[in-house]
């Protein structure tokens, strides 16, 4: 195969994983932002959901009512959750005394890759162990996850705030979060 066939091939290559990189910010006349939010009015109870982590020790959403949420749903497989799990553990260092817990749920078929992708990747947050998707099938109807990685956020009643679909930078964690953690919109 000659070098100009694979051309196209390698200017795709480039291109898509620059822009899967680099989401597009909020704006409120953007159709394709990654995020949503949900006007406090219209906000669904998020389920309970319970299981053990990757280290076999129990967990529960409801553990964390009264804090804001950050319910992001990942795998070791996934490129796109291998970029953005450092910049969660950031924004779980930098926004624990405010009252914001990350949460993690892991979808690995088995465990030990999920445990080995939060040892490399020293996540400070405990992720739910979902392999077959269980605990998440029981979110409300338009809020499961379509893709990886997706996130949840969860006000301080137990109620979903916003869901994001794209890689999160510790930025957009704390853009999320603040309006949750003053109550303004």
């Amino acid at each position: 195969m000659t070098v100009h066939r694979w051309l196209p091939l390698l200017a795709l290559l480039i291109a898509v994983p620059s822009a899967a990189c680099s989401p597009p910010r909020e704006t409120a006349a953007s159709p394709v932002s990654p995020l949503v939010r949900v006007a406090a009015a219209d906000r669904q109870t998020a389920p309970d959901l319970t299981g053990e982590d990757l280290d076999g020790r129990p967990v529960r959403l409801a553990d964390y009512r009264g804090e804001v949420v950050v319910l992001n749903v990942w795998a070791s497989w996934c490129g796109p959750c291998r970029a953005e799990a450092p910049e969660l553990s950031k924004a779980q260092r930098e926004l624990a005394a405010e009252g914001v817990q990350v949460l993690g749920v892991n979808m690995d078929a088995r465990r030990d890759k999920g445990r080995a992708f939060q040892e490399e990747h020293r996540l400070s947050y405990p992720s739910l162990h979902d392999p077959a998707s269980r605990q998440l099938l029981r979110l409300p109807r338009g809020y499961k996850a379509q893709a990886l990685p997706y996130t949840l956020f969860v006000d301080r009643d137990g109620k979903i705030a916003a869901r994001y679909l794209s890689p999160l930078t510790a930025a957009d964690v704390r853009t999320v979060v603040r309006p949750l953690l003053t109550g303004r919109p």
